[in-house]
């Protein structure tokens, strides 16, 4: 096999199966895999969640994680914060010829590596190869399915009065460290983005038997995106910047460049709205869960008009508006 994609190898020939029984199968191969036919026929549940996205993140390599890394994490994650076990992903490829063929290696070992570690099985996928110049590289289609169970149902995913809102980590890292390493800013050390399934962490807080009223990954638009989504008419959600977990080198990032850690892109972490009356022991669960020590009760929600503020270090209160245009693109 050649060093760099070729448009044959997008054809269904020869090249095709080369890639396919070179890169991806070492990589990828299971039992589902093995028939290599256009559908995987897999175990399910009475009940399934369903998800899919599409990855064109520039660069394709960053401090923390990858386009590969990257792909499995969100589309598990997606799964996850619904309340169902993540089972099954598909990867679908869309290559440029003259890609580096050592790359696209390296690529497909670390969404074999997230996969493992996210507890999921990859069953089946498509490559497409085109011209140079049409997709920056590689462009990445995942899709995820994940069971229900009757001791796992759906979370309901609304918010509730007197609601405690907690987060599961240090918010802001993927989208900063994307911007860092897009526009070459030297810190040292780098910052490394937050890339990582959620799986743990979801599976502590429903294995301690506290109810979910809601519960989100808050990716693109950030922690403010995912709150205007939950607010409803009839109640305000009310933020304390203070308990805000924000790592200090992306911190002092954000202040350098005027951004909002509010707004910026996470990729390993959730947002839950837990009912007060075991939102510490929800707390406890996390803190007890490797990746959540960080966690932290951010906020509450109340009686109001579909509002959202933060109240500041000075005692002042802060609007937190709905995010408009894109702070940062291709962050995912």
């Amino acid at each position: 096999m050649n060093g760099k994609i070729t448009l044959a190898q997008g054809s269904g020939g020869k090249a095709y199966r080369e890639l396919i029984q070179k890169v991806f199968l070492p990589a990828f191969f299971n039992e589902y895999l093995r028939p290599l036919t256009d559908s995987a026929v897999c175990d399910g549940g009475e009940r399934i969640a369903f998800t899919t996205d599409s990855y064109v993140i520039k660069p394709l390599f960053f401090p923390g994680g990858d386009i590969g890394r990257l792909c499995v994490c969100g589309t598990v994650n997606d799964l996850a914060v619904s309340g169902a076990i993540p089972k099954y992903i598909s990867v679908g490829m869309i290559i440029e010829a003259g890609f580096e063929v050592k790359t696209l290696v390296r690529i497909a070992n670390s969404i074999a590596k997230a996969a493992e570690e996210a507890g999921v099985i990859i069953v089946t996928g498509d490559t497409k190869v085109v011209e140079g110049g049409s997709a920056d590289g590689i462009f990445i289609n995942t899709a995820g399915v994940g069971v229900f169970t009757k001791e796992r149902p759906p979370v309901e995913q609304k918010v509730k009065l007197k609601d405690k809102i907690i987060i599961s980590g240090y918010m802001a890292s993927h989208g900063m460290a994307i911007m860092a390493a897009r526009m070459d800013m030297e810190f040292k050390p780098p910052i490394e983005s937050d890339v990582a399934p959620i799986i743990s962490l979801v599976d502590s807080v429903i294995k301690s038997g506290c109810k979910i009223n809601a519960m989100r990954d808050p990716t693109r638009g950030g922690v403010a995106a995912t709150l205007h989504e939950w607010i409803t008419p009839d109640i305000d959600i009310v933020i304390y910047d203070e308990a805000l977990p924000v790592r200090p080198d992306v911190a002092a990032a954000c202040e350098i460049l005027g951004m909002d850690p509010l707004y910026i892109a996470n990729e390993g972490i959730m947002l839950l709205s837990i009912p007060e009356c075991c939102a510490d022991l929800a707390l406890k669960s996390l803190h007890s869960t490797p990746g959540g020590e960080n966690a932290a009760i951010i906020g509450e929600v109340i009686n109001g008009s579909g509002n959202i503020y933060s109240i500041t270090e000075y005692g002042t209160k802060r609007r937190i508006i709905v995010p408009e245009g894109e702070l940062l693109p291709r962050i995912c």
